[in-house]
């Protein structure tokens, strides 16, 4: 068998669709995964609505898909790290592009490369690795739940952990509770966070975010919303609120809600601009604002030990698993949030 089926999206036409494509061959340095498993992301949803464009695409056809985990199916030349055929990994959500001198790991690096939009994902039978970003997962952890650990759960861990540096018992706001909020507040408890409050304006949202460990789940409409802040932190605000959203609007209202020396962490990502109208009182209580992108090979790997020392069950996260073939059926319903869901996985 020389071909596969791959989910590629022509940039030029802005059309997805699965079609049949040569497996591809590793070289100096890659490995060709088996895959079992990639998740479906909003990123992937923007890129194919066009919201997204890459950066740093090398061809005008990427096969979609940046959370991936698989077997190593073939060894490519020049490798380094012994990995055996038959090694069950996850694979980084993105690579150096490896212009720096001896390809030193900068970060963030300022041409970080995405899996799935600057070169080809995982949304295919088969996909080449680079061996560094290479991952070996435990055989007690499933496929579906490795997969989405790269970003759906790394970006989150590495926003409250490295980029807040949430300390227990410090109070944390989280907007958005989908794919990657969901992980933001179960993440916030594991690091002690209290009280944690959810804010998103759907029911069944807001009730996942109670089940995942949230002490409060607010509507953002509502007309006492900074109130019910308020009173959930002692009269203080908050230590730290994260959009998950990338909606300026939640932007607004999570920084007028912020406590004394209080940080809005930027997790979600949009291309619109970052506009905060409140005044002097910014200034005088001592906000911050950060920005924070993807996760890290170390908060991946982190995170795989989590997963495998029974700290962190994934399972609830998976809302279900998908054909390859209907790759485009998902990025339907996760657009449309049909069924609620937090992650999709597609199987080939």
């Amino acid at each position: 068998m020389d071909t596969m089926l791959a989910g590629r999206f022509h940039l030029d036409s802005k059309k997805f669709a699965v079609e049949e494509v040569p497996i591809p061959v590793p070289g100096p340095g890659e490995v060709l995964i088996e895959v079992k498993a990639a998740g479906v992301c909003l990123s992937d949803v923007h890129l194919i609505d066009g919201s997204l464009v890459p950066l740093f695409a090398a061809s005008d056809t990427v096969t979609v898909g940046h959370e991936v985990s698989g077997v190593i199916h073939t060894l490519g030349p020049d490798l380094r790290r012994g990995l055996p055929v038959g090694t069950r990994v996850t694979l980084e959500a993105g690579k150096t592009c490896g212009g720096c001198a001896g390809c030193v790991r900068l970060r963030p690096c300022t041409r970080m490369l995405t899996a799935g939009i600057d070169y080809d994902g995982g949304w295919a039978e088969y996909v080449v690795a680079r061996e560094d970003t290479l991952i070996p997962i435990p055989d007690s952890l499933p496929f579906d739940q490795a997969a989405i650990i790269p970003d759906a759960v790394s970006t989150p861990y590495a926003a409250v952990v490295d980029t807040a540096g949430v300390r227990p018992a410090q109070s944390v706001g989280v907007w958005g509770v989908g794919g990657v909020g969901a992980h933001n507040v179960r993440l916030a408890r594991l690091v002690g966070a209290a009280p944690i409050i959810a804010v998103d304006p759907l029911p069944s949202a807001r009730e996942r975010a109670l089940a995942f460990g949230a002490d409060f789940a607010l509507d953002p409409a509502a007309p006492d919303f900074a109130d019910q802040v308020r009173a959930a932190t002692g009269g203080r605000g908050l230590d730290f609120a994260f959009d998950c959203a990338g909606v300026p609007a939640v932007r607004e209202q999570a920084a007028a809600v912020l406590g004394p020396g209080g940080s809005l962490i930027l997790v979600g990502i949009t291309p619109r601009p970052l506009t905060i109208t409140e005044g002097l009182t910014f200034n005088y209580l001592q906000k911050q604002v950060r920005g924070h992108y993807g996760g890290s090979p170390e908060s991946v790997s982190e995170l795989v030990r989590l997963s495998a020392a029974g700290r962190l069950d994934l399972g609830p996260s998976i809302t279900d698993h998908i054909p390859l073939v209907d790759a485009a059926d998902a990025v339907s319903r996760l657009e449309n949030k049909i069924g609620d869901p937090i992650r999709f996985i597609l199987v080939p």
